[in-house]
């Protein structure tokens, strides 16, 4: 596969995670640890992404991101 079209998957994958994560976090309905489950997937495939394309602006905010999923999983676990 090449990177142009691995890069399209991680995009909208990680795109698509994240929007469920906000809307599992903003209606507050029990579901935190899988909207922070989400958060760190969606990150890691941006990261992927960023990895990839040699985005290491991109590649810092998204592992700010996954620190943000590790904290919120343990403090809602």
């Amino acid at each position: 596969m090449d990177n142009r079209k691995l890069t399209s998957i991680f995009e909208i994958l990680g795109s698509v995670l994240a929007m469920i994560y906000a809307l599992l976090i903003a209606n507050n309905t029990g579901n935190e640890n899988l909207g922070f489950a989400l958060l760190f997937i969606s990150a890691s495939l941006f990261a992927a992404w960023a990895i990839i394309d040699h985005r290491w602006t991109f590649l810092l905010l998204q592992a700010f991101y996954a620190a943000s999923a590790i904290v919120g999983l343990i403090r809602w676990a």
